[in-house]
């Protein structure tokens, strides 16, 4: 990242593509230019400063140039970054509210957010690469060349690799959640742009869990010795933590924005986890040979068939809202599902019609099991702090501290 020219910038003016949506992606927040070595001038070593500003003007540039689409380079700085920034964070060096540090939000890139916290930028940086891993692993699932098929076929090897990059940006969301805000001041909190609200962080990390559970599914319905009940456990899993994520996400201001759109995302997902969920589990009833059973399975798959109806619709309704987006082709656990569920819902409604007609009694929609939930975030540690930071290295001039307090003074006399 020594280059400060910019080479992303030639061929940039195309025409704006539609995104394709699989994984739900918040908008990328991106930082913004921000003079880090004025206020730091004489209190660490101008070495170690310099790098500090120059890896952070890096990462404006490269994600000013690409959007985020140097995914890997800017994984890669921003890890680098942070084993810097954490010596802004310790009590020790008293550095914490000294730099006023400046992001925005690229899909509208106009509005600037400062805070005079380096717990800021920890947590702004961190949340950055959770979203950048949420791209990679949306990315993995975008079939390039699809030829004449209207079907989307995905390898498993790319959903396993999903599932592990949904884990990583579930891990990453986590400890923001669990480790960073406690460091942040109340007013600093309260005023977080809603993309940083705690209960949207939450809702992200586990809807990133709701999708590796989605990845997991597909697998099963494309393995052979995957049983009925797999199916029905994962389908039920997935139904749960995409309840827990609306839960979490209704409790934020989402009336706009990414916020809103987020919300049907989650409830479109929701619907399909919880449509597969009574199909397999009517399936399961249907193998009793009591009345009931077949009764009861009836009514797994009517109501099946009408939440993945109602699943079109909020999936509609998603690909609408602003930003517009496309959506993926079917594919995975619901491309085998859409066909299934009416064609099932069909055959046993004409196979058990005399049942239904004569045991009206029986005609109760059945509760679906609770299970366990396996998918946890991968665990996500700080990096080792920069020996740069290491005060038995530094040599800092009398000279310099001196010019410090000068500007120091000079700021004040023309407030």
């Amino acid at each position: 990242m020594g280059c400060t020219c910019s080479v992303y910038a030639v061929g940039r003016r195309k025409k704006k593509n539609i995104p394709q949506v699989t994984i739900f992606v918040p908008s990328l927040r991106v930082p913004v230019q921000t003079d880090l070595q004025r206020p730091l001038r004489g209190l660490i070593p101008k070495d170690l400063a310099d790098r500090i500003s120059s890896l952070r003007n890096q990462i404006v540039l490269v994600a000013g140039d690409t959007g985020g689409s140097a995914i890997t380079e800017l994984q890669r700085a921003l890890e680098e970054y942070l084993s810097l920034l954490i010596g802004l964070t310790e009590k020790d060096h008293g550095l914490q509210e000294l730099v006023e540090f400046k992001w925005k939000n690229l899909e509208d890139g106009r509005q600037e957010f400062c805070v005079q916290n380096s717990w800021f930028e920890v947590l702004s940086t961190i949340h950055m690469i959770a979203v950048l891993t949420l791209m990679e692993a949306n990315s993995t699932l975008i079939v390039r060349d699809n030829g004449s098929s209207f079907e989307r076929v995905v390898s498993a090897d790319s959903m396993r690799n999903a599932v592990d990059l949904l884990l990583k940006a579930a891990g990453y969301l986590e400890f923001c959640v669990q480790n960073i805000f406690i460091h942040l001041p109340t007013d600093i909190k309260n005023r977080l742009p809603k993309d940083l609200q705690e209960g949207v962080l939450q809702a992200t990390s586990i809807q990133a869990l709701g999708q590796g559970t989605e990845m997991q599914l597909s697998l099963a319905v494309e393995s052979q010795n995957a049983t009925l009940s797999v199916k029905r456990r994962l389908a039920c899993e997935q139904m749960s933590y995409f309840g827990q994520a609306h839960y979490c996400l209704s409790t934020c201001n989402t009336d706009q924005g990414y916020g809103k759109k987020q919300l049907l995302f989650i409830k479109w997902k929701y619907l399909e986890s919880k449509a597969a969920a009574y199909y397999y589990h009517g399936l399961i009833v249907d193998k009793g040979s009591e009345p009931s059973c077949h009764i009861s399975a009836v009514c797994c798959f009517f109501a099946s068939e009408e939440l993945l109806a109602e699943s079109k619709k909020v999936f509609l309704s998603f690909c609408l809202t602003a930003p517009v987006t496309r959506g993926a082709p079917p594919w995975g656990a619901m491309n085998h599902l859409s066909k299934k569920i009416p064609e099932t819902a069909s055959k046993k409604s004409q196979m058990y019609g005399y049942l239904l007609d004569v045991e009206k009694d029986l005609r109760i929609l059945p509760d679906l099991p609770e299970f366990q939930l396996s998918l946890k975030p991968d665990d996500y540690e700080l990096p080792e702090v920069d020996s740069g930071w290491d005060h038995k290295e530094w040599e800092i001039p009398g000279q310099m501290l001196k010019e410090h307090l000068i500007d120091s003074e000079d700021e004040m006399e023309t407030i």
